[in-house]
């Protein structure tokens, strides 16, 4: 591969980066209160994030990973509209995959589609249970290596691959590690 040189003025220094992609928060919302989701908002506009995109879970979904009893899909996403225009940001965009497919939808899946709609890079928001949970796939390893975590709190309890691959997450309201 050639080298080429440049010539800049005096003084010149490069632009900082100002973008750094598409944040998405993947849960069921379940639990998620304003509060958390005014946070998850506070961290795509601090880090510098295009798009925070809500991705709550289908209940088939929710019911593969755990036995516990969620409301129905719809429920759910209406308390998320009325939260985004309630905010009023213009940064927030619900995705509304999983409720269209109406079925069980793998981890894999869910990141291969959010890679084709909102590109590179993509970092997924997530609290440290539901990161636990999704640790324990088969296929977790494969996708870490192209996506980045930002849990919102630090986990109690470390999956062994969460341990295996700590320089791919970080924790929301710590300094973020990918700088």
């Amino acid at each position: 591969m050639r080298r080429e040189t440049t010539q800049v003025p005096f003084g010149y220094e490069r632009p900082e980066r100002t973008v750094k992609g598409v944040l998405v928060f993947y849960d069921s919302f379940e639990q998620i209160s304003e509060p958390e989701l005014e946070m998850a908002l506070a961290t795509a506009r601090a880090r510098l994030f295009t798009k925070l995109v809500l991705y709550p879970l289908h209940e088939e979904t929710l019911r593969r990973m755990s036995k516990e009893p969620v409301s129905a899909y719809h429920k759910r996403e209406k308390q998320l509209i009325a939260w985004k225009q309630e905010s009023g940001s213009s940064l927030v965009t619900l995705e509304s995959w999983e409720g269209r497919r109406k079925k069980y939808t793998p981890f894999e899946a869910a990141v291969r589609h959010l890679e084709e709609i909102y590109g590179h890079p993509l970092f997924l928001y997530m609290t440290p249970d539901m990161a636990v949970k999704l640790a324990g796939y088969s296929t977790f390893e494969e996708i870490i290596t192209r996506v980045r975590l930002i849990l919102s709190s630090r986990p109690q309890m470390l999956h062994p691959v969460l341990e295996k691959f700590k320089h791919r997450w970080d924790v929301a309201n710590e300094p973020d590690s990918a700088d």
